[in-house]
């Protein structure tokens, strides 16, 4: 169950082109390329209680038609993303109605845990989404948060210090992991109404003259 306000676009997001990472040829090396790239980064977010990958869902498209308008999702099993059966699941998955149809992009989700004010551990569903685009450029990963917990000022513009001391070292942690790891540096998404990410972290309004931000709720 979801204790958190969610906002309907990003806070922050991280976009990572792995280019060394180059899914040619059939279908299925694409796929598994994908999915072992994926369970890298599951497994660093997991590292940091950031992300326990449940669900992957596909898009599909047809090549030379656009998308299909459909996705297809799975729930995990415990076998690591990059499992052969893995591969195999999400090929089966491909809509009966569209034979012909290829992967136009990933998600990973699953819940996340984050820690209140007085330090108390709450599950959270969706505390990261994962994007991933395999093209013939390399593969391109989206990490993306969309929660206040981040940020110096909760959405009602209200700080919140010592949960963003509590949560915020975490997804740096894990972001600058995830650079580490793969020796890339990741480019920052575009600026919301709710926040854009600076570094690894959340940017900071300005307060105004009684310390507050600015109230975004009202978009929520």
């Amino acid at each position: 169950m979801s204790t958190l306000k969610r906002a309907p676009k990003h806070v922050g997001a991280w976009y990572w082109e792995l280019e060394e990472i180059t899914p040619e040829g059939p279908e299925r090396d694409v796929v598994a390329a994908t999915l072992t790239a994926a369970e890298r980064f599951a497994e660093i977010l997991r590292a940091y209680e950031l992300l326990e990958a449940t669900r992957v869902e596909q898009a599909w498209y047809v090549p030379g038609r656009g998308p299909t308008g459909l996705t297809t999702a799975l729930s995990l099993p415990v076998t690591p993303l990059g499992d052969p059966q893995v591969t195999e699941r999400v090929l089966g998955s491909r809509p009966c109605g569209f034979p012909d149809a290829l992967i136009g992009s990933m998600y990973v989700s699953g819940p996340g845990t984050w820690y209140d004010a007085e330090g108390k551990a709450r599950r959270e569903p969706g505390l990261i989404k994962m994007w991933l685009l395999p093209d013939s450029n390399g593969i391109s990963v989206e990490v993306s948060v969309h929660h206040d917990i981040w940020g110096w000022f909760d959405f009602s513009g209200r700080p919140h210090p010592e949960v963003q001391k509590r949560n915020a070292p975490r997804l740096a942690g894990a972001l600058e992991d995830i650079t580490s790891h793969f020796g890339v540096q990741p480019e920052t998404g575009e600026p919301t109404y709710f926040g854009h990410a600076v570094g690894y972290g959340i940017s900071t309004d300005d307060a105004d003259e009684n310390g507050m931000g600015l109230d975004v709720t009202d978009r929520l």
